[in-house]
């Protein structure tokens, strides 16, 4: 395979039409560049057809402003068998200000996971990531506590359905 690529930036100014009644991006939208970004770098990895399979602890930590200029940066920091997780940092500025001063803010950071699929539809593997660099192992050990947790919730929830 063509070499893989494990990172991924898109980058875009915030539009009026991305905003909720506040003046700030809402977060569906906001969740939806995360999927389109998502499903890039998937590609990008993969070479396949990927699907979103989970997103796990998503924050929002800072608004994003109309006219903001916003990166979606995605790292690879798992492969399963047929599994992608990514790191995903959204993070925005004022794109007037690029004399240095205008500071790149964190608005939202979460893990996305894709899986491919082949022609059938059915999951396919990946080309394998090891983590080389302690940060690497960091965020490797990162993705599977994320997916533990939202293992957990998804239980719970179920739980609720069945007994309510």
């Amino acid at each position: 395979m063509k070499g893989q690529q494990r990172e991924l930036n898109l980058r875009f100014l915030a539009q009026p039409t991305d905003v909720n009644y506040g003046g700030k991006v809402h977060g569906g939208m906001v969740m939806k560049w995360i999927d389109q970004a998502g499903y890039a770098a998937a590609v990008g990895w993969s070479g396949k057809y990927s699907v979103t399979v989970a997103v796990g602890g998503i924050r929002f930590v800072a608004p994003i402003r109309i006219s903001d200029l916003v990166t979606v940066h995605t790292k690879l920091i798992h492969t399963g068998t047929s599994s992608m997780h990514f790191a995903v940092d959204v993070k925005a500025r004022d794109p007037g200000l690029d004399d240095g001063v205008a500071e790149e803010r964190l608005c939202t950071h979460c893990v996305i996971v894709f899986v491919a699929m082949d022609a059938e539809g059915k999951p396919t593997p990946v080309p394998a990531w090891t983590p080389l660099t302690e940060d690497d192992k960091r965020l490797a050990e990162y993705a599977l506590k994320i997916m533990e947790l939202s293992k957990g919730i998804e239980a719970t929830v179920e739980r609720y359905v069945h007994e309510g």
